[in-house]
């Protein structure tokens, strides 16, 4: 490639961008073990800053719901002005809308707070999006690849709920309920990321969404973390009592690392100046 070339990329790229591009390419040369550390080294040091710069960390649980609720408003500014639903998985968002009301319903039943509210406001976009699918915009929902049923996600969540629950004052019923909205938020996004992967290509709205669900579950993560950190005896207490606080955790991680390979191409896409999100075949 010619001087007058690379000048040429330079400019389009923009001068910011630049050394990000390069930083990206050089990451791509690293072997899988190296890139693995590094992405470790990151995320622990995102969680360092986070537990120095937000001084009461159950703020970062609310962060979370909020950064949810913004990525589900992306997808209904799609919907509603772009008047198309391709790359959208409908499974998904029946999931999504399925651990909510689960969860609205339990709060009412047991406790309610701010998170009862963002989580009524997250179900009620949900709901809209669901409808968008279904009836005005199912002309352009591609069935054909949203191919993981809804179905073979809930029942092992189900089940698990029956072995791993709450053990607090509150009805049977009620703690299996809770237990089965953990560990379907957990999973609910695999229909999703199985769709993106089926098309190769992912429309850059239904990207900006799916980046805000990894954000948002980390921030959901980060918050567990530095509770231990911070050495929250209750917690700590909570974790070595039985199995039920293990598989809370376990739950947030899982979440976590499920939407980590996406979103590394979503910002390595970005950085590139291509706006266009290119999936690996492995990244489900």
């Amino acid at each position: 490639m010619s001087f007058y070339d690379d000048r040429k990329k330079d400019d389009k790229l923009g001068k910011i961008a630049d050394p990000i591009v390069r930083a990206i390419k050089w990451v791509q040369t690293r072997s899988p073990k190296e890139k693995g550390i590094m992405l470790g080294i990151a995320a622990v040091s995102l969680l360092i800053l986070l537990w120095l710069v937000i001084e009461d960390h159950d703020n970062l649980f609310v962060m979370a719901e909020v950064v949810h609720f913004l990525g589900i408003g992306v997808l209904l500014y799609k919907l509603t002005t772009k008047r198309n639903a391709g790359g959208l998985s409908l499974r998904s968002q029946e999931l999504t809308a399925l651990f909510l009301a689960v969860r609205l319903f339990c709060s009412f039943m047991m406790e309610y707070d701010i998170h009862t509210v963002l989580d009524l406001l997250t179900l009620v976009a949900t709901l809209w999006v669901i409808y968008e699918l279904r009836f005005p915009l199912a002309d352009t929902y591609q069935k054909d690849q949203d191919t993981i049923q809804a179905y073979y996600v809930a029942i092992p969540c189900l089940l698990a709920a029956f072995i791993a629950h709450p053990s607090t004052r509150h009805a049977f019923a009620f703690r299996v309920l809770w237990a089965v909205c953990v560990y379907l938020e957990a999973v609910s996004v695999l229909p999703q990321l199985r769709m993106m992967q089926n098309a190769k290509v992912v429309e850059k709205f239904t990207a900006h969404y799916v980046f805000a669900l990894g954000l948002s579950r980390f921030i959901s993560c980060a918050h567990w973390l530095l509770q231990i950190i911070d050495g929250d005896s209750f917690l700590l207490q909570a974790i070595g009592s039985g199995l039920w606080p293990l598989m809370v955790l376990a739950s947030e991680l899982v979440q976590t690392f499920i939407l980590a390979d996406f979103c590394y191409y979503y910002v390595k896409s970005y950085a590139e100046g291509s706006g266009v999100i290119h999936l690996a075949a492995g990244i489900v």
